[in-house]
């Protein structure tokens, strides 16, 4: 049914059900599973460069650390787990992906770590659905 899967992941617990329910899937389809982190943007106004550094550090370092977690719990299941993690607006950036190498189911999780726009289902997940060239799977 589906061959190429691509899981939105960011460590939430919604991104972790979703993770799960992608494994599921791609393990019963035998299908190709990737997952994408996108990572957030670096402060706007750093008082200095060493600031930006810092930042960029600490953010390397927790979507590596997220990024092997998620691969980890896919081989678990005997699923290889391809990790991409990309700078830049999340929706914008997993479209695009979506697009440029022809997934053909996307699965998010219904609320990721904006809990406060995640209550009203306005956010991340209904753009995702709306923009996608492919079907989405959103998992509660």
């Amino acid at each position: 049914m589906f061959h190429k899967i691509l899981v939105a992941y960011d460590g939430s617990e919604g991104a972790r059900k979703a993770l799960d329910v992608a494994i599921s899937l791609a393990r019963a389809c035998g299908a190709e599973l990737h997952s994408i982190s996108v990572e957030e943007g670096l402060p706007r106004y750093a008082g200095t460069v060493g600031e930006i550094e810092e930042v960029k550090l600490q953010l390397n370092g927790a979507m590596k650390k997220l990024t092997e977690q998620a691969a980890a719990r896919a081989r678990e299941y005997g699923v290889e787990l391809f990790t991409h993690v990309v700078p830049g607006h999340e929706v914008e950036v997993i479209v695009t992906m979506c697009k440029e190498q022809g997934f053909d189911l996307l699965v998010v999780g219904f609320m990721g770590h904006s809990a406060i726009f995640g209550r009203i289902w306005g956010s991340t997940s209904q753009n995702l659905a709306r923009l996608a060239p492919c079907s989405v799977l959103i998992v509660k």
